[in-house]
């Protein structure tokens, strides 16, 4: 259901609510809520100059987990299976740009194409990472990763996937939620 002919101030706040709730929600594994997760994730992307629709994937990258439908599937403890798809699915609705959804959409599939391609990455996935990756299908494999490459916007989501990677300090850089208000709003505003 497309909710694009919402008022505008509506989607921009449903957006941000959808991101509140993960700071009632830990990061699965890691030292910090969900909330934190993806504000550092952001601040990642923005200290790397990122473009606006890389910055805005990284801060919503992980959405599906926290506004999955009551009973989705989850991963055994670890997060709601298809967490990618659910968030993607949901920002298209929102009416975000279909970069944005589409980097969401495959930051999964840029820790398989890690895992297969880069074996110090996979070496330093933490132990919830690892589980997540076995529901996930594992790392790609050599085909899977041929096509990866070749597709639009491969660099874009290999970087949105180092950033969620690295965005797991408890210390680290960390904006306030209300620091994206206005940004959403103008991506919003502009599709």
């Amino acid at each position: 259901m497309s909710l694009q002919s919402t008022p505008l101030h509506a989607r921009v706040e449903r957006a941000l609510e959808g991101l509140r709730i993960g700071a009632e929600h830990d990061y699965i594994g890691e030292p910090l809520s969900q909330l934190a997760h993806s504000l550092q994730c952001a601040a990642l992307a923005e200290a790397a100059h990122a473009p606006e629709s890389e910055v805005l994937a990284a801060l919503f990258h992980d959405i599906g987990h926290l506004i999955a439908a009551p009973g989705s599937l989850e991963m055994a403890g670890l997060g709601i299976h298809e967490h990618e798809r659910i968030g993607a699915q949901w920002l298209t609705a929102l009416g975000f740009a279909p970069e944005v959804c589409e980097l969401v959409g495959a930051h999964v599939q840029a820790k398989r194409y890690l895992a297969y391609r880069n074996a110090a990455y996979f070496r330093r996935l933490s132990q919830a990472s690892l589980g997540t990756l076995a529901f996930q299908g594992g790392p790609m494999s050599a085909a899977e990763a041929a096509s990866f490459e070749a597709a639009p916007l491969f660099k874009a989501k290999v970087r949105l996937r180092s950033w969620d990677e690295a965005a797991k300090d408890p210390a680290g850089p960390m904006p306030q939620l209300a620091d994206f208000a206005s940004r959403i709003r103008t991506h919003l505003e502009l599709r």
